[in-house]
């Protein structure tokens, strides 16, 4: 099989809730448990009783820091950037995800992002590192991304349409039975592209 056949980043998407990020967090940890490094992040709901009262960044080694609220007293008045009722948590996302994601140079790097949506692209800075880490050699990108809908987000729709990537939608029908072929893509992708 040839570098060309092959996808070089594996791409997740589905509707809110389906199981995109439990899905991610299974192929990192099948990646780890075979002796591959991986680094990045998760975004986690944050709960208080049964309500949802933000989200929380998680890196890949366990440090926690909030994404978005609906507590917007920690976020200075007229820097606000808000989806729906969340009010999004730009230096906390960005001092906690972004250094997650820089490339090791000599090495392939496989980076983990979950996600690429509307709260995460308040960053330009993210942004410009999604997209270098898209372009690099010896990089493969295993993300989600939101399900298509309403007015397309560009960067998202930017991702969504590469050429060099596999787009896994998930199910009712088939979250349960999709990790092998995610897998699959995931270790293709690290055979042909990791040299």
């Amino acid at each position: 099989m040839t570098t060309g056949n092959v996808a070089r980043h594996v791409l997740l998407t589905g509707p809110p809730g389906i199981g995109k990020t439990t899905l991610i967090h299974k192929v990192c940890d099948h990646l780890v448990k075979s002796g591959v490094e991986c680094r990045g992040f998760y975004t986690e709901e944050r709960r208080e009783g049964r309500q949802r009262v933000g989200f929380d960044v998680v890196t890949l080694s366990g440090e926690r820091a909030p994404l978005a609220s609906v507590n917007t007293s920690d976020v200075p008045v007229g820097r606000q950037h808000t989806v729906g009722k969340y009010v999004v948590q730009l230096h906390t996302f960005e001092t906690t995800a972004l250094p997650t994601l820089k490339r090791k140079e000599g090495q392939h790097n496989i980076f983990v992002i979950d996600e690429i949506g509307k709260m995460e692209l308040f960053s330009q800075t993210f942004v410009r590192v999604v997209r270098d880490l898209l372009s690099s050699a010896n990089t493969t990108v295993i993300a989600t991304i939101p399900i298509a809908k309403g007015r397309p987000i560009p960067l998202v729709e930017e991702v969504r349409q590469r050429s060099d990537a596999v787009l896994f939608t998930l199910s009712q029908s088939n979250r349960d039975s999709i990790f092998g072929d995610v897998m699959t893509a995931v270790m293709d992708s690290i055979k042909c592209h990791g040299g």
